[in-house]
């Protein structure tokens, strides 16, 4: 039987189907295409009547289909079962026959369809085998800074087109969600003082949703940011809407303000563990209890006045209580009673309510979560159509299998692939095209696919196949997609066989990691960590920092023909500046040589240690001068954004502020230093290579015998806050795009040696 018929033939999807028909009206009761016309309209102007699109009566099918036909007068006529398979047809048409496609950076390209489209010899047709496409990881980087200018607009309009092309049809939508706090909390009689102490600073509210996080180590979050937020967030949810991306709105998790001992004195109340050394001012959150008939009617409010502001446009409401925090009992009576109550809350908020959850919890604290608990606490939703479970990290460590396919509950096989936003070459992609399909054959309760990445900037490559990976019952071929994907990506139609050559190379090498006990996801460039002369180079494990290939295998976009290609520019800056993060290590490894070296004197082991020293300062400012030449790898692109979505010139410097944290230090005393860290110009030459400079002067003044990390932390880390809050200043920031092949050229000469 074939895999979709297999998911329909166990009947579980029925309530999931008509539950995202039901959010969509304009899809599903009126059958407009409006959106789609209005996105042919936004990126391919000059061919607004060249489409004709329509949807088949067979709206209620559990999976999607499209057929793209040309017709005798010209036009390309996309039908489908569905607008989201309408969307995905009209891009399977674009990118595989036009070759021209809309990238997360480099932006859209669509525009460059040639006037006189290509006409189809015979029709392209497409069958999703999963009903759900899903992106988001609700504690994504990619948040931290919204701006209230048209800048951020168009870049979050570019990414609901990317990703209603790309065929995803359900998504996390947070922004403004503290509007709703604010309301619910005022109503049960919180001031806006003790709600100001519950908000962290922009930056680090995904934590603050979660839980893990309550007030800010610096300023309080201004509530006008917050009307701005949530006057963008309506345009954002009708935006999905149109495209057929069903927003999964938050619903009230029970977290609540640290005041509540006195505001509520009878309020039954948790309170969660420290999470990761933070100071108790700023963790150990305080969470209504589910059982507390309190819990129901601030859900009841919260959810009513998000229905009330967007319309009937979901039932898909996503709740995480838990995450990275241990439950205050192991009982399983108790477990069930939490979930229960939670899941009755939601159902009295919203009869038709979906509980999105994320299973996060259970691998990242499996002493807890054994099977009999993961088996309570699930168990406590007696429905399982009323549940959608994101299994998180599929990739790598997957949950499904330990706990029973969730126990019949419906769940998504999630990529996350990456931790902190962090930026270096990296992919599974055997892992990616064969396990989802293994998984669909063998769990009868998987609904979808979906992206949960901590971040979006680099290795699009391997997001994009997992998604198309959700329209091909067979393990895609990835030496024939990889092709494909780079002729639309650099959308010319001279493209050198050396492109080819270059993406084939690191196809079967850089993104084909097979051990996942040795990096199971992106490893961290040692520049961006604090130097030690230990564990820097080979460690292994998540946020690991050894590479899966062998770094002369790592080829180079060299060709000079697609320079002006926007794509082009930005992995040629990319791919350079991986070559030198690899070349770096060997530096890095010499400087340890040479101060391991017996029977040296300490005048001997200084001049060799500055002389590497110095090499390491050359290859640091080459590598901050190649990613100056894009604006995507700049720390004043965000910086300044961070400070455009101040709402007001006298918070712009706190703005600031909590974005430089974010990517350095991490906490108000360096909490999670180098988590979130960046390969970005200006980062690189102002704080990475300073840290670097200042550990080679360690070295120089340390008998290696006496050698301390402790020590030389303690040094560095007032200086690591100090730059964190040396606000106004950005090094690298210019508006316009530098001569990358003109800069590049000049590195590599610069560097030949590197490039042998």
């Amino acid at each position: 039987m074939h895999l979709f018929n297999v998911i329909t033939a166990v009947g579980l999807l029925s309530p999931l189907v008509g539950a995202i028909n039901a959010s969509k009206p304009t899809a599903s009761t009126t059958g407009q295409t409006a959106g789609i016309q209005a996105l042919v309209k936004r990126r391919i102007p000059q061919h607004e009547n060249s489409f004709i699109f329509s949807l088949t009566n067979d709206t209620a099918s559990a999976v999607d289909n499209y057929t793209v036909v040309s017709t005798v007068d010209g036009k390309i006529h996309v039908q489908g079962t569905s607008l989201s398979s309408i969307v995905y047809g009209l891009n399977s048409y674009l990118s595989d026959v036009v070759h021209v496609d809309i990238w997360w950076h480099a932006g859209s390209q669509l525009q460059d369809a040639p006037a006189s489209l290509p006409k189809l010899s015979s029709p392209l047709n497409g069958q999703s085998i999963v009903p759900y496409r899903y992106e988001l990881n609700t504690g994504a980087y990619e948040n931290g800074n919204r701006l209230q200018s048209s800048k951020f607009q168009q870049k979050k309009e570019l990414q609901l087109d990317w990703m209603a092309l790309r065929g995803i049809n359900i998504a996390p939508a947070w922004i403004g969600i503290e509007k709703f706090f604010i309301e619910v909390f005022r109503e049960v009689g919180f001031t806006d003082d003790d709600i100001l102490d519950f908000f962290t600073g922009p930056a680090f509210l995904a934590w603050n949703h979660f839980g893990n996080l309550q007030g800010s180590w610096s300023s309080n979050l201004p509530f006008e940011w917050v009307d701005n937020q949530f006057a963008l967030q309506k345009k954002i949810v009708k935006r999905m809407v149109e495209l057929a991306i069903t927003p999964i709105l938050p619903a009230f998790p029970g977290f609540v303000p640290r005041a509540v001992s006195s505001v509520l004195p009878d309020a039954q109340v948790l309170h969660s563990i420290q999470w990761v050394n933070f100071p108790e001012e700023y963790t150990e959150d305080i969470l209504l209890d589910p059982v507390d008939p309190l819990f129901a009617q601030m859900q009841l409010s919260f959810i009513t006045k998000q229905q009330q502001a967007y319309g009937n446009i979901t039932n898909f409401y996503t709740l995480d209580q838990f995450n990275e925090m241990t439950p205050p009992s192991e009982d399983l009576d108790y477990l069930r009673n939490a979930s229960s109550n939670t899941w009755k809350a939601l159902k009295a908020a919203d009869p038709n309510a979906i509980w999105v959850f994320q299973a996060w919890l259970f691998a990242q604290n499996t002493t807890f979560w054994t099977n009999d608990r993961i088996e309570g606490y699930l168990g406590g939703v007696t429905t399982d159509s009323d549940m959608l479970i994101l299994d998180i990290w599929s990739e790598s460590i997957p949950q499904w299998q330990r706990a029973q396919s969730y126990y019949g509950k419906p769940w998504i096989w999630c990529e996350l692939q990456i931790y902190g936003a962090t930026i270096n070459m990296y992919g599974q992609i055997q892992n990616v095209t064969k396990s989802p399909i293994l998984a669909l054959q063998e769990s009868k309760s998987l609904v979808g696919f979906g992206l949960s990445m901590e971040g979006q900037q680099g290795n699009e490559i391997v997001y994009d196949l997992l998604l198309s990976q959700a329209w091909s019952s067979d393990s895609i071929d990835t030496k024939a997609y990889f092709k494909s994907w780079a002729a639309a990506r650099y959308s010319s139609s001279k493209r050198p066989a050396s492109i080819y050559a270059a993406w084939e190379t690191v196809r079967t090498t850089v993104y084909d990691n097979t051990n996942l006990t040795l990096m199971p996801s992106v490893p961290k460039s040692i520049i961006e960590l604090i130097p030690r002369t230990t564990d820097m180079a080979n460690i292994i494990g998540i946020l690991g920092t050894k590479l899966t290939y062998e770094p002369a295998t790592m080829a180079g976009l060299q060709d000079t023909s697609l320079f002006n290609n926007s794509a082009y520019q930005y992995d040629i800056v990319d791919w350079t500046r991986q070559v030198l993060a690899n070349a770096f290590i060997p530096i890095y490894e010499k400087i340890l040589q040479i101060y391991n070296m017996p029977n040296q004197t300490a005048e001997s082991r200084a001049t060799q240690l500055r002389t590497q020293g110095e090499q390491l300062t050359r290859l640091l400012l080459s590598l901050d001068l190649v990613l100056s030449s894009n604006k995507n790898f700049r720390l004043s692109t965000w910086l300044s954004e961070a400070r455009a979505s101040a709402p007001s010139p006298a918070y712009a410097d706190f703005f600031e502020y909590k974005a430089r944290n974010q990517i350095t230090v991490w906490g108000p005393s360096g909490q999670l230093i180098d988590y979130a860290s960046k390969g970005w110009s200006g980062l690189m030459k102002t704080y990475h290579l300073k840290r670097w400079q200042m550990f080679i002067d360690y070295l120089v003044a340390t008998e290696p015998a006496n050698y301390n990390q402790t020590e030389f932390q303690d040094v560095l880390l007032p200086w690591e806050l100090s730059w964190a809050n040396s606000t106004g200043s950005q090094p690298d920031a210019s508006d316009e795009d530098l001569d990358v092949e003109d800069i590049i050229r000049k590195m590599a000469k610069q560097w030949s040696e590197i490039f042998a």
